[in-house]
């Protein structure tokens, strides 16, 4: 009998735990879902638009699907024009979004906002023209493929500004340096991440250095890096013998950079090089020239040239040299505030947009104690920029120098 009374008193129990646990599991679902209700729908950051841009070649019978990542600004901005890069690997297209996003959305800085390509996953076509630029020496049909129909496709379809960038990790870091060394008009700047290179792929060792000292045209920039890693052990002693030819074989129209990851893991290697060609890359984009710098010295005139050069040489877009100019000014406002005043003046001259020498202008004339001069410049600055941080600052600005004209 009391076996029969534990038995069921066990099963009681057991009855109301399984009730309360039920019951706690519904409560529990109610309020997740009454917070999912009350707690709006938060997009915080824009999305980058994904398409896809289907290529047709005569070299292969079905389109190639190359998916395209946008910037987010780009239909913003209907008049503006973007930089391409383009990376064979399939998988590559979310870390480099990811990465662009990440680097691009302070204005551009360090990488430029930038029209990204990648190429479809197992398309035999587009999979055969590169074994034979591997396999078969002289065979430029991949270049080809690039020049005839893949580029053309994607200036048609986009508002590129004709600078375009060419990415590869491994095996595809070989053709990158293939096309440099065979077309090396099809892109301004080349990304190496840890090249394969041995069993003279593609033919790079063999025809290096001869065509290094046959390129011609605008200045091509490169970005080749390696490390220490088991998978790329046996990369290195062909990486050296490249290395060595670029060093012995230089020409004044590749603008290079190399750079060891040691004792990083080898699948972070595309990420590494990717980061540190972006800056390399746009670095003369980004950097200010100093008021003591050689070109600065030789005055508002040096500059302009040597941004004009940028421009039409190594980028093929305008490159301002406005922060440069202002710099060299800001030198000159405390001891020589009329040489600052000529500098600001050459660069509303040459860029009549320029709220921040508007400003600068502004500031010295202030100084100086000439109120209304100053207020009529930080007026055409408030005038010259829509954007609100600035618009903001020049207000600001405007009141105090009309409060002290009073």
């Amino acid at each position: 009998m009391a076996t029969v009374m534990n038995h069921c008193t066990s099963k009681g129990l057991n009855l109301w735990r399984r009730c309360q646990l039920i019951g706690l599991l519904l409560l529990s679902a109610v309020v997740v879902n009454a917070y999912a209700v009350n707690v709006p729908k938060i997009d915080a950051f824009p999305q980058p638009k994904t398409e896809i841009l289907s290529v047709n070649s005569s070299s292969f019978g079905a389109p190639a699907d190359f998916v395209v990542t946008l910037p987010h600004d780009y239909t913003v901005h209907p008049d503006k024009r973007y930089v391409v890069l383009l990376d064979l690997h399939p998988r590559s297209h979310l870390y480099l979004s990811g990465m662009h996003d990440w680097m691009s959305h302070n204005g551009g800085w360090p990488w430029l906002d930038t029209i990204i390509i990648t190429a479809p996953d197992g398309h035999k076509g587009l999979g055969e023209l590169k074994s034979a630029a591997i396999e078969k020496r002289g065979d430029q049909g991949l270049l080809d493929f690039f020049e005839q129909h893949l580029l053309p496709a994607i200036d048609k379809q986009y508002r590129t500004n004709g600078f375009r960038v060419f990415n590869g990790f491994t095996g595809n870091a070989g053709l990158v340096l293939h096309s440099l060394l065979n077309r090396p008009q099809l892109f301004n700047a080349y990304i190496a991440a840890s090249p394969v290179l041995s069993d003279d792929f593609a033919f790079v060792l063999n025809d290096a250095p001869k065509l290094l000292k046959a390129l011609k045209g605008k200045q091509r920039l490169l970005f080749m890096s390696t490390s220490d890693s088991d998978f790329e052990q046996r990369q290195l002693d062909s990486f050296a013998m490249l290395e060595d030819m670029l060093e012995t074989h230089v020409n004044a129209q590749l603008s290079y950079k190399i750079k060891r990851f040691d004792g990083s893991y080898y699948m972070t290697q595309p990420i590494l090089a990717t980061a540190m060609g972006i800056e390399m890359i746009f670095n003369d984009v980004h950097t200010v020239l100093a008021a003591d710098s050689v070109v600065s010295q030789q005055g508002t005139g040096a500059i302009l040239a040597y941004y004009k050069r940028l421009s039409d040489e190594v980028y093929g877009f305008d490159v301002p040299a406005i922060d440069s100019l202002l710099a060299l000014g800001a030198s000159f406002a405390n001891d020589n505030p009329a040489q600052a005043i000529a500098v600001y003046q050459d660069t509303l001259n040459a860029y009549p947009k320029a709220h921040t020498a508007y400003h600068a202008l502004a500031m010295v004339y202030a100084d100086l104690g000439e109120l209304t001069k100053a207020i009529t410049a930080e007026k055409q600055a408030l005038a010259s920029t829509d954007h609100p941080f600035y618009q903001h600052k020049y207000t600001q600005q405007l009141e105090v120098f009309q409060q002290s004209e009073k």
